[in-house]
């Protein structure tokens, strides 16, 4: 909401919220009402990636949705280049010497959650290595899950020296689940999460090293979309926007 207001305030354009809360009547309520009041165009977003229906608008102005993409490939879709995300992670990792991997994330049904595993892998495999576990940890995207998959992690027998997390709330009780079985955190497992949550990646102790998927230029782009689309430009598609690295302290060199 932010990355889109900047972009359009600049130009006096106004922006109107509504919040659909995942039910259907009350969107098309929303929409009705928007119509009515004559706005030039309609930004559609969502808490999760997972492609979503159209909206059913005939077409009356231009749409475009951001991080939950739409199912008709003819629409505007702007979304988190999640593969991009991974592989940055992952690299990260490998550059300090990591080799032994694991993944641990929010349920499978999730599409970030696959995305970010598939980028992890194909990375890992570029590089001629296989994540410790040989599959991700698929579980919950909370502390607690972090905590207890860590547990399982430290219990399995199998060395690991790096952790990749789906989301830094997994990643924070990852960290605090491995300090507190006596595994030091970046001097004998480095940590990377996925948000740049500053609630959690500045509260974690250490800091944490996460991937910012960088939402407020989202935003931005959808707006100067939306505005290239008012002035005639045609756009269809998938937009994959790119991520950035953002490193802390959970992450350092492994010693040799």
């Amino acid at each position: 909401m932010l990355g889109i207001e900047d972009a359009l305030g600049a130009g006096r354009i106004s922006v109107l919220l509504a919040d659909g809360r995942g039910d259907a009547i009350r969107e098309s309520y929303h929409l009705q009402t928007f119509l009515e009041r004559g706005v030039d165009a309609i930004i559609v977003t969502g808490r999760r990636a997972e492609p979503r229906p159209p909206i059913d608008i005939a077409a009356k102005v231009p749409v475009c949705y951001v991080l939950a993409r739409s199912q008709s490939p003819e629409d505007l879709s702007i979304v988190i280049n999640d593969d991009h995300g991974a592989r940055l992670a992952t690299s990260h990792l490998l550059a300090l010497g990591h080799r032994r991997i694991a993944y641990i994330a929010g349920p499978q049904k999730h599409l970030s959650a696959r995305l970010r595993y598939a980028g992890m892998r194909d990375e890992l495999h570029a590089a001629g290595l296989e994540p410790v576990t040989h599959s991700a940890m698929w579980g919950e995207w909370n502390e607690a899950w972090g905590r207890q998959a860590a547990s399982i992690l430290a219990n399995s027998g199998k060395p690991f020296d790096g952790v990749f997390c789906g989301s830094d709330q997994v990643a924070r009780g990852v960290v605090e689940q491995l300090q507190a079985l006596g595994i030091k955190v970046s001097e004998e497992a480095s940590v990377v999460g996925f948000d740049n949550w500053d609630v959690m990646a500045l509260a974690s102790r250490p800091q944490l090293t996460t991937i910012d998927p960088q939402l407020g230029e989202l935003g931005r782009v959808a707006a100067e979309s939306m505005l290239a689309m008012l002035n005639g430009e045609p756009r269809r598609g998938v937009i994959a926007n790119d991520c950035e690295l953002v490193v802390r302290e959970s992450t350092a060199v492994l010693p040799s």
